[in-house]
């Protein structure tokens, strides 16, 4: 994720794929459902954490200790009795990363539908130091007072809204829109799916913090990763 005003790269989102002996590279739209219904998702999300404490914690001693890793949390996970996020606090206190370092996304439907345990779970991550990021922003009906009551500090806006940009004015005063209110309540905004200079420009001009999609950067390799410039 760049950060629009400067051009240089601050954040990196986890993404996970599955390279199946058979049918190849799979991204998590064509087995996620499979993990969260067989339970396999506690242990998965667990997993990617502690990778993303590890990544947060390589790049930082190259890049500083700014960077934060993003990892995106299914609902289903948090809901989960064996969700235990105390282990993922004292896996941090173990490899001495600031909870800061990672920020974690979750969806509308999880803030939505949070019962008692979600958001007992949510308030200690963010009682330890780590953010919270509120993935795919405007496909819902997330209010005003779910960003408040969660004590959101990134906006993702989907983007369904940054193709729309393209589209004339509408699409534009409607990017604005989530901005004006995201910062109103002192939220950043990170814009999804910018494709082109076209787009990337009208987010800059709008005051969006950070963005992220091909334009910027295709999807990269851990090793990889590590070898890019932090500038775009």
């Amino acid at each position: 994720m760049i950060a629009l005003a400067s051009g240089r790269m601050q954040k990196v989102e986890a993404l996970l794929r599955w390279q199946h002996p058979s049918r190849g590279l799979l991204t998590p739209a064509e087995f996620l459902a499979a993990a969260e219904h067989s339970g396999a998702i506690v242990g998965i999300g667990d997993w990617i954490f502690r990778q993303a404490v590890l990544l947060a914690q390589r790049l930082q001693a190259e890049y500083g200790p700014d960077f934060q890793v993003c990892v995106n949390k299914s609902a289903l996970q948090f809901r989960s009795e064996d969700c235990n996020v105390e282990s993922w606090l004292e896996f941090l206190r173990q490899r001495q990363v600031d909870a800061r370092s990672i920020v974690i996304e979750v969806t509308e439907k999880l803030l939505m539908d949070a019962n008692s345990q979600t958001t007992g779970k949510l308030k200690r991550l963010r009682e330890a130091g780590m953010q919270l990021a509120l993935d795919d922003f405007g496909t819902g009906y997330c209010s005003v007072s779910f960003l408040r009551r969660f004590q959101i500090d990134y906006l993702k806006i989907d983007p369904a809204f940054i193709a729309n940009l393209d589209d004339g004015i509408h699409g534009q005063e409607l990017c604005r829109a989530i901005i004006a209110m995201a910062h109103t309540l002192g939220i950043q905004v990170i814009a999804e799916g910018i494709e082109n200079p076209a787009q990337l420009e009208i987010l800059k001009a709008a005051g969006s913090d950070f963005g992220q999609g091909h334009l910027l950067s295709e999807p990269v390799s851990e090793d990889k990763l590590e070898k890019i410039s932090l500038v775009c």
